[in-house]
């Protein structure tokens, strides 16, 4: 049994963000911080006081997460980037709503004595002699404390406070982790008890010191349980102050799941539950968890399909499951106008497992003109109303342009870039992940058994193309860095070059259908070339489907990919490894690096024959590295131990803080199964006989700083967990309990007499056969039975946890 802590935000939108540059506008963008760790940053909007990122994060969390901030920051060529804003929302305020914060939230101002990170460890014991009470205050050390010098480090002292008495530590010159080790006594005075106070501050040879922050202990608690351990410092008590909207607000959406993971074997009922329901007919199906899950969704219903999507790929069952829930779906459908455009569980459930098998297949086929896009930074407009002439005088050297000269330049840009799209989409037949095209095999036989008229011979095919093309490929082309096809957001010329050729896409997907409606009557001369296309594109789709066998190979239970296919590749700087005998230079290689869930390796260069290797199951931590250490920004380290059970570091640096993120994360999750992980580490590095972090002399010295290996973020190629995924159904079948006992239970006592089993069905399941409904009632009351079986179980594991009693066995 395991509790799990993960977070979901989501950066929408900034609005009315203020002016920082010289130009009247702003370069904005966001870092996200979870307890002082940066975990995730997002793409600068160029040139923009609204700017949206529409950027989502799934951070996984250690169970003792206290606060999320985010700052809004201007990025500058020159000289330190402008810090705008930032939103602090702590543990408290996020879990105030089980469905989080989806609001509109105004910046406020960034104190430089609110902006507090750190721990301090302290032991304090009360004593009384002839003369009264003594407090002895020992302080020992403290830990990541923020930077307040330009060195990246600080100069700390504590003051310690007991009612009008004050006694001062020694400073430690340069360090973010200083050992003190002493010893303050302060007696008492006469008057009411008083409360003792711990604050650190940044020594300054010049101005006034810096406050680095406080802890405090109410007199009941030293009297009680007096300090003794590590303690979280704090800012200075204030009024929480409210810029009024002066700096701008974003609109963010966050989520705190917390959840205790049950063992394995409490699951298994609902996991056959859950597999025997997609093998079974689907339409007379009303009592089947799926059946419910379909209710109940709403609010979650993205991460409820993500989830189950992971759950059946892991059995070997993601085909079933998606025929299940599209056959659901066609059988309610009377109009095929409206077939799948609605984000239903089934429609979500397809969308996500096209993200998390076909990645890699979407990146080869549309990453090369999306890339040509950014880098030819071509102007192309039809809309007459957005053209801007004076933007266009390069198109024409015969006096200033007309909107026909600019017309006819902007098409053939654009069919310039659709043609190779087309191209590239309608020969990847081969390269599409055979799942995907036995899911979609499924699908199209579904909807010619629904739809067998000869009006609707074109529904087979856009059932297929509303997926991958208006779900996959048009919102890759129009957003590319929220599919990883880009590290950064277009420029608003090049974003405006994306929208048209997702436009076109579209327009290709759609079969031609609505052109010529609606009011985007200028894209009118683009309509020659999508016509031309789409004929090609209904061949695409012929081939696509035409595939051979029942069902897609089955992954094993923990991954996505398997262990030795790469997860994650690319350029690093690699420290050179020299003996300790010799003087440290330090001296970074590029290297090309490759992480699987067996190995990372490196070389000199992707081609290269000769690789070095270290065992995934070798590391022991991975954090980042100060910056102070080596000079240099982005770096971490790696930390390995070999069989005789020395440890090893490699020091890698990444070209910018997303990267470092992806690596860490990656390199996290991919140890994650290893034991001996260490608890803390050095982020300096050992140099001139005393490590950079805390100055302390012995090299084989415990750790100053905690390590991290809780904190990864959430990608397509996690490893599958089929615990904490059937959990989340769990929770959300809860939702829906109280509706399938009230419509199917509830009205079979009613209508339990021979007068009504010979009459109609009821209300509630009106039109169904004796036989099935008995065959619904008897599966709602096997579901609501494994569903109370969960409850019992976790109650008794709360329990234990509580040391109240020992788990009784569970139930088979």
């Amino acid at each position: 049994m395991a509790k799990r802590s993960s977070l979901n935000v989501r950066v929408v939108e900034g609005r009315a963000l203020p002016a920082k540059d010289v130009s009247g506008s702003s370069d904005p963008y966001c870092i996200l911080k979870v307890d002082d760790e940066v975990v995730a940053r997002t793409a600068t909007v160029w040139r923009s006081l609204s700017p949206f990122w529409g950027e989502e994060y799934t951070v996984h969390l250690p169970l003792d997460f206290h606060h999320l901030a985010i700052y809004v920051l201007d990025e500058d060529t020159v000289g330190h980037d402008d810090v705008i804003g930032k939103i602090s929302l702590s543990r408290e305020a996020i879990a105030a709503d089980p469905r989080g914060i989806d609001s509109w939230i105004n910046l406020s101002r960034v104190e430089p004595d609110a902006e507090v990170q750190g721990e301090i460890c302290l032991a304090v014991r009360l004593q009384e002699d002839a003369r009264g009470r003594c407090l002895h205050c020992h302080v020992l050390k403290a830990r990541d404390l923020a930077p307040r010098d330009i060195s990246g480090t600080s100069d700390p002292f504590a003051r310690v406070f007991w009612g009008s008495q004050s006694l001062e530590t020694s400073t430690i010159k340069k360090t973010r982790f200083p050992h003190w080790d002493e010893v303050l006594e302060l007696r008492e005075m006469p008057g009411p008890p008083s409360p003792l106070r711990v604050e650190l501050w940044d020594w300054d040879m010049v101005g006034k010191n810096d406050f680095l922050g406080m802890v405090e202990f109410p007199p009941k608690v030293l009297q009680q349980n007096p300090p003794n351990g590590w303690f979280r410092l704090l800012p200075f008590p204030r009024a929480e102050e409210d810029s009024g909207g002066n700096l701008g607000t974003l609109r963010l959406k966050v989520r705190l799941i917390e959840d205790r993971i049950l063992p394995s074997k409490c699951y298994q009922p609902l996991m056959d539950l859950l597999m025997e329901s997609v093998l079974g007919p689907p339409e007379e199906d009303d009592a089947s968890p799926l059946a419910v899950l379909e209710l109940t969704s709403g609010d979650c219903r993205q991460d409820l399909a993500t989830k189950l999507v992971k759950l059946f790929l892991g059995q070997g069952l993601a085909g079933p499951f998606l025929d299940y829930l599209t056959r659901r779906e066609v059988a309610r459908t009377t109009d095929p106008n409206t077939l799948f455009r609605s984000n239903s569980l089934a429609s979500k459930s397809v969308e996500q497992f096209m993200k998390l098998v076909g990645m890699p297949y979407l990146h080869e086929v549309l990453k090369p003109m999306v890339n040509r896009v950014f880098e030819e930074k071509k102007y192309m407009e039809l809309d007459p109303c957005k053209m801007d002439l004076g933007r266009t005088r390069r198109i024409s050297f015969k006096g200033t342009p007309s909107e026909e000269h600019v017309r006819e330049a902007s098409l053939g840009l654009l069919t310039g870039y659709l043609g190779p799209i087309v191209d590239a989409i309608v020969g990847s037949v081969g390269r599409c992940p055979p799942a995907m095209r036995l899911a979609f095999k499924q699908l199209r036989q579904r909807v010619e058994e629904h739809f067998p008229q000869a009006e609707h011979k074109d529904v087979k095919y856009l059932a297929i193309s509303g997926f991958l093309f208006l779900r996959f490929f048009a919102p890759a082309i129009l957003t590319p860095k929220l599919f990883d096809l880009r590290d950064q957001h277009a420029d608003p010329q090049t974003s405006r070059s994306l929208l048209l050729l997702a436009k076109a896409v579209q327009s290709i997907g759609n079969l031609g259908q609505q052109l010529g409606q609606g009011k985007e009557l200028w894209m009118a001369p683009l309509h020659p070339f999508l016509l031309q296309s789409i004929s090609r594109v209904r061949d695409f789709l012929d081939q696509l489907v035409d595939v051979d066998g029942e069902e897609e190979v089955g992954c094993s239970s923990r991954a996505l990919v398997p262990s030795s296919v790469t997860v994650r590749e690319g350029y690093l700087l690699k420290r050179k490894e020299e003996p300790a005998s010799l003087a440290t230079r330090f001296a970074f290689k590029k290297r090309y690096f490759w992480l699987s869930g067996e190995m990372l390796s490196y070389s000199k260069s992707p081609e290269w024959q000769m690789c070095s290797s270290i065992p995934v199951s070798h590391i022991r931590a991975v954090e980042r590295v100060d910056e102070g250490a080596f000079q240099l920004p982005h770096v971490m380290q790696v930390v390995t131990q070999d069989d005789a059970g020395t440890l090893h570091t490699t020091y890698l640096q990444c070209k910018n803080v997303n990267e470092l993120n992806q690596w860490l994360s990656a390199l996290r999750k991919a140890s994650a199964p290893n034991p001996n992980k260490l608890a803390s580490c050095h982020p300096g590095a050992f140099r001139s006989a005393h490590w950079t972090c805390c100055l302390q002399a012995d090299r084989s010295a415990a750790g100053c700083s905690r390590t991290h290996f809780a904190v990864t973020l959430g990608d397509w190629s996690d490893p599958l967990d089929s615990d904490a995924e059937t959990q989340m159904v769990y929770r959300q079948l809860l939702l829906g309990r109280d509706q399938l006992r009230m419509k199917f239970l509830e009205d079979f006592h009613m209508d339990s007499s021979p007068e009504a089993d010979q009459g109609e069905c009821s209300g509630a399941t009106e039109g169904a056969c004796p036989d099935s409904l008995a065959r619904q009632r008897e599966a709602a009351a096997r579901l609501l039975e494994v569903l109370a079986d969960l409850d019992r179980a976790h109650e008794e594991f709360q329990q234990q946890e509580q040391g109240k009693v020992v788990p009784s066995p569970l139930r088979p």
